[in-house]
């Protein structure tokens, strides 16, 4: 099949900018072709590159002496809490997914996130969500962020107007049980528990919901593992279902904004997800691990194989090089460009040991997963991809994955603020019934019990929940069987003292609205007094940014100041940031 000429169109359908096209150029030293083009527009998206957000990032606090692995590093961060033992944890977005398919979308949200925990080595016994919707009901309190419109001077306009209304809360009501579904659906099939979450309900959310999942796991210091491509001809494996269509470019999707026209062309950038799939890979990456053959381990996550082999070979140092024919394909005349950009679930890349290739094979069959060896790891410092031998792509793998464009983008302080900042009590309406008042108050979704959610969670499997949802923060006992194997269970199942850990999820977004800095130390401050009502010390935070455009410079500077306003939170109450997610272009298909 020819490939397709590239043209500056093709290029801007691929949301890269003239100046990163030419610094693409200077990079090969020749003009791409089609399957580069496309790895080099997954991988400078700002889903995967964070190309906007970056330069602020750099004001969070990140060390501590539980710091064992730190933000940025690696798939999730890593502390200590003591005896020999650790947690890693995370949070991220799976947001335009969701809008666009709700229950796949949130399921395959959760799956991304346990493989990022199990990726380094952790045993999964948790996860958390929150969400952020618009309005389910019909006497919804008018947004901060999205008065209500005045009326058009039309006889029909009063009748229109309600049926509008009722069609985007029948949306709203689609997306929010697709959602908590679809997060049900992966937990609960997984066998892990979901203790704790957030939601809210605001106008500013139609169209485009906010679906953030959250993992931790316990280890072993000493199970601590890298994805790295270490060792020159270390062979590359792949494990997991075979790469379909599905997922295809998702992580260039989350980088655009969000029309209807483009959730209709990217309905196929919507990954399937199998939990059972799932816990299959899972268990048997753990055994592999505690066997000593792997040398490094990465989830195909957003942009599949290219991040996964281009990542582990840049954080290693490494070149490595992978042959696209030897890949499991479960659809029919694949093309390069496809297999190296689909986002299909549950697969993961695997560096073994040389020499050590059976023991791999052996336990892949025994919990009967789909497995290839692939590639190689290479002395070249780049990403080759070959098809039946021909070179396909052949690029600098560091500066793929690491040497991105970065901005620094313009912020202005948005206008609404001199209004927010004019406001005074005197035009709060008198209260004439408070009673009833306090009633209608507490009837708002977002104030009102959240049950209907989370009672469709499992969160006591695994027997280790000791505060349920409901609560401030849920509390989980880490016990013995909550470790992953190694060599000698029974010693380490004899000497492991039992822990308990405080989880919460917080965030307001309309005081991050009224004023972004200090909305952004509310959200850590509220965290850490759940964590203290639950007799715990915060150790650490992971944080998930959520906001528009960033090339629009009141958005980027509400992003700005927030990030502002988390660090020093964070500071004050000694609880580091270990990583986490930025999640931008979340703008509804109506507007802002």
């Amino acid at each position: 099949m020819a490939e397709p000429t590239i043209t500056p169109e093709l290029v801007q359908r691929h949301n890269l900018t003239t100046e990163e096209f030419e610094k693409l150029k200077a990079i090969l030293g020749r003009e791409p072709s089609y399957t580069e083009l496309g790895i080099f527009s997954v991988m400078w998206s700002e889903h995967c590159s964070y190309k906007s957000s970056r330069p602020l990032l750099k004001s969070f606090p990140t060390r501590s002496p539980r710091i064992l692995v730190g933000a940025g590093e690696e798939n999730a961060g890593i502390i200590d809490i003591g005896d020999g033992l650790a947690i890693a944890f995370k949070i991220e977005s799976h947001n335009h997914p969701s809008a666009v398919e709700p229950f796949q979308g949130a399921a395959t949200g959760v799956g991304g996130i346990i493989r990022d925990i199990f990726t380094m080595g952790a045993r999964p016994i948790c996860s958390l969500n929150s969400l952020r919707f618009g309005p389910i009901t019909d006497d919804a309190p008018v947004s901060a962020s999205k008065p209500k419109p005045e009326a058009e001077p039309n006889a029909n306009s009063g009748e229109s107007q309600i049926e509008n209304q009722k069609s985007k809360i029948k949306n709203n009501q689609r997306l929010f049980s697709g959602v908590v579904a679809g997060i049900a659906h992966y937990g609960n099939c997984f066998g892990i528990p979901t203790v704790a979450g957030e939601v809210y309900f605001d106008p500013s959310y139609e169209g485009n919901p906010i679906v953030n999942a959250f993992c931790l796991g316990v280890l072993r210091h000493e199970q601590i593992v890298r994805g790295r491509a270490s060792g020159i001809s270390n062979p590359v494996f792949y494990v997991g279902p075979a790469t379909g269509r599905d997922g295809l470019a998702g992580a260039a999707f989350a980088s655009q904004n969000l029309t209807e026209a483009s959730a209709e062309h990217q309905r196929g950038a919507v990954q399937v997800a199998d939990p059972f799939m799932e816990k299959l890979v899972c268990e048997a990456c753990l055994e592999l691990l505690a066997t000593g053959a792997v040398a490094g381990i990465q989830d195909m996550g957003a942009a599949g194989l290219t991040c996964s082999t281009c990542e582990t070979a840049a954080r290693a140092g490494t070149g490595i090089e992978i042959d696209l024919s030897c890949v499991p394909q479960r659809a029919a005349n694949m093309t390069p460009y496809e297999i190296m950009l689909s986002e299909s679930q549950e697969r993961m890349l695997i560096i073994v040991h040389k020499g050590r290739e059976e023991e791999v094979k052996r336990i892949f069959d025994k919990w009967d997963l789909p497995w290839a060896e692939i590639g190689q790891v290479t002395s070249t410092n780049r990403m080759v991809v070959r098809n039946n031998g021909h070179v396909e792509a052949d690029i600098p793998a560091k500066k793929l994955a690491d040497e991105a464009p970065i901005y620094h983008r313009e912020a202005r302080e948005p206008a609404y603020l001199q209004a927010v900042r004019a406001f005074t009590l005197s035009q709060v309406p008198e209260i004439k019934d408070a009673a009833a008042d306090l009633k209608t108050f507490l009837s708002w979704p977002t104030i009102a019990s959240k049950n209907w959610a989370y009672r469709q969670y499992d969160h006591s499997v695994r027997a280790g929940t000791v505060v349920s949802p409901g609560s401030d923060a849920a509390v989980i006992r880490s016990k013995a069987d909550s470790l992953p194997p190694n060599h000698d269970t029974e010693q380490g199942t004899r000497n492991t003292p039992e822990k308990l850990l405080a989880l919460t999820v917080d965030g307001n977004a309309t005081y991050v609205y009224l004023d972004p800095y200090e909305g952004g130390k509310i959200a850590v401050a509220e965290a850490a007094r759940n964590l203290a009502c639950s007799g715990a010390r915060p150790l650490g935070t992971t944080d998930n940014l959520n906001f528009g455009n960033p090339q629009e410079p009141e958005i980027f500077w509400q992003l700005r100041e927030s990030v502002r306003g988390i660090a020093e939170a964070c500071r004050a109450f000694n609880a580091p940031v270990t990583g986490g997610n930025v999640s931008l272009y979340n703008q509804s298909p109506n507007g802002p």
